[in-house]
């Protein structure tokens, strides 16, 4: 069963959402756990375990494929422990009166569900106990694994150890090993040899009726990847049960932008699109099903497409599922200020509140040298900037699950590492540059943070946890959107907000989600732009032509879409067309510069 919400929460960074299940699916709302840090992961089992009195016994990192056994034994305690909540919830109506109501009053009031309740709860206390028995639904703990968070791990000899044992394999044989009945999230991008070791897992399989207890759902940011992964999987016999559509940079995280594709149009071809994808698709399952002998169902799989990115109003949400006709919405950072759903410590909290547009920045702080999106008083960074101003620049790594280079050593190392840093700063200091010059070269070099404990740091001082690692702050990674909210609240008003019960916004102008992004992808080829050292070669040349022209291309549907637009958006109607024209002016201005450069 489905959760009745038609909204759910996605990952943020380490710690953000690593309890939310325990928080929010017994009130039927879907979330998502990264399972980047088995450190953490087992910590918070501990944790856990002595706050409800239950048996604990450690796994030590000397305990043979520890990284799995820690994964599969936190999923299966926040299993246990929200199932039971939620249980106790739903077979207890006279005690539980206030948490039942409660559950019933976060839904949307067009929710049958809901309008069904009402008529059920007038009857005798059998009737609604059974009622509430069948009907009641547990949002479902879904787990999140990042592709190209993989690195190779080693013995105490120093040998490498087999593929499987790489982190992100780990991750996946844990969650597989659990007794969840939920969704995988892949984010990142695709990794054949990742993909290809789900195979080995029988709960990713289908039925005969099309039930598959371990679901694989893709983060994708265009169509034709979705396209690719899904035919990729298919031909392992794996179906993928939704599609989650992200925006390149209105995101919150690791920003992965597209080719100047824009979500607007991303949507509507998922939306033209979508019967195709799952007859192509499901005509390759069946065909694999076969050769591997295994159950094939008796009808195409059933298929969702979710959106997520920047969403910020009731309306762009019903837009979303009304117009695009998506099954879901992610609302991401907006959770960050509301302490029943998410883990985030007061004085972040406190940071985002007051965050304003220019606080929120696409910054080089990620090792993997993904453009990421930070706060610029978190206080991670802020302590980055003073240690290396002492000349005490770079992470001690303790954790090492970013490591990626080779440019000085033969094992990777994370460009975040004090080691690294070092190397890389007695290599510029004999370069014997300006002042100027070099402290650009500085800043960039020291730019990259120790993601790893900056973004577990949250759950660390929430729950009050002692750990080694001391004073080293707070990453925290929201969205643009995170500017336009300013308030510390309750789990009620933020669905409220989104159901358009209560408005949470502040009174300041909120550019349109469309439109934010429209503009986060204009600084974006900007800056591309600025960097461009002449001549260019042909294979730039192109990129950025193809760029511009998909950027015009989407400029041009947003034009004809709000001019045909009535109902939701009649109101913003004329200032969103108004800011498409600006936008478009830029875009020309853009454009003439990178033809002058072209020539040149």
């Amino acid at each position: 069963m489905r959760s009745p919400h038609n909204f759910h929460i996605p990952v943020m960074g380490v710690a953000y959402t690593i309890d939310t299940p325990l928080k929010v699916a017994p009130f039927g709302i879907d979330s998502v756990i990264s399972l980047v840090d088995n450190v953490l992961l087992e910590k918070l089992r501990a944790t856990y375990s002595e706050k409800f009195n239950l048996p604990y016994k450690e796994i030590s990192q000397k305990a043979e494929d520890y990284m799995s056994k820690r994964i599969t034994a936190y999923l299966d305690m926040i299993n246990q422990l929200t199932t039971e909540k939620f249980e106790s919830l739903k077979n207890n109506f006279e005690d539980k009166k206030t948490e039942i109501f409660d559950y019933f009053e976060l839904l949307p009031e067009t929710s049958t569900l809901k309008q069904n309740f009402k008529k059920v709860v007038t009857k005798n206390v059998k009737d609604i106990k059974q009622w509430l028995h069948q009907n009641m639904v547990m949002g479902s703990i879904d787990v999140n694994i990042m592709t190209k968070v993989d690195k190779t791990n080693y013995d105490k000899n120093g040998e490498a150890l087999p593929q499987a044992f790489n982190d992100a394999h780990a991750a996946l044989r844990g969650y597989a090993n659990s007794q969840l009945e939920s969704s995988l999230v892949l984010s990142a991008g695709m990794s054949p040899r990742l993909y290809s070791y789900i195979e080995n897992f029988e709960d990713f399989y289908p039925d005969k009726t099309g039930y598959i207890k371990k679901k694989i759902i893709l983060k994708v940011s265009d169509y034709r990847s979705a396209l690719i992964q899904g035919k990729f999987l298919a031909k392992k016999g794996l179906w993928v049960s939704e599609y989650r559509i992200e925006s390149g940079l209105n995101c919150g995280g690791h920003a992965f932008a597209t080719d100047g594709y824009l979500m607007g149009p991303i949507l509507e071809e998922f939306k033209n699109n979508r019967t195709k994808l799952i007859e192509d698709v499901y005509e390759i399952l069946v065909k694999a099903l076969e050769q591997k002998a295994k159950p094939i169902p008796n009808k195409p799989l059933s298929m969702r497409v979710t959106a997520q990115g920047g969403v910020g109003t009731h309306d762009e949400h019903q837009f979303l599922i009304e117009h695009y006709q998506v099954d879901s919405v992610g609302w991401g950072s907006p959770f960050l200020l509301v302490p029943e759903a998410t883990t985030v410590d007061k004085q972040t909290m406190q940071d985002l509140s007051k965050a304003e547009e220019k606080d929120l920045y696409l910054s080089n702080i990620s090792p993997l040298g993904v453009p990421f999106n930070s706060l610029r008083t978190a206080s991670a960074t802020r302590k980055k900037i003073e240690k290396a101003q002492k000349g005490r620049a770079g992470s001690s790594c303790p954790k090492a699950y970013l490591v990626s280079n080779t440019e000085y050593t033969e094992k990777p190392i994370c460009t975040a590492s004090r080691q690294f840093q070092y190397l890389k700063l007695k290599e510029l200091d004999k370069k014997n540059l300006p002042e100027k010059l070099y402290q650009n070269e500085f800043d960039k070099i020291t730019d990259p943070e120790c993601l790893c404990v900056g973004l577990s740091e949250p759950a660390i001082v929430t729950h009050k946890i002692d750990y080694k690692i001391k004073d080293n702050g707070v990453t925290v990674c929201p969205g643009p959107n995170m500017a336009y909210f300013d308030k510390i609240v309750s789990i009620k008003d933020m669905v409220g907000h989104i159901y358009g019960k209560v408005n949470l916004l502040r009174k300041s102008y909120r550019p349109h989600m469309f439109v934010k992004e429209l503009n986060l992808y204009i600084n974006y080829l900007k800056n591309e732009v600025d960097e461009l050292k002449t001549p260019i070669d042909k294979k730039k040349a192109k990129y950025l032509k193809k760029f511009t022209d998909n950027m015009n291309a989407g400029i041009a549907y947003y034009q004809t879409l709000f001019s045909k637009s009535k109902n939701n958006w009649s109101k913003t109607k004329d200032s969103v067309l108004r800011d498409l024209q600006i936008s478009m002016q830029k875009m020309d201005t853009l454009k003439e510069k990178i033809e002058k450069i072209i020539i040149e």
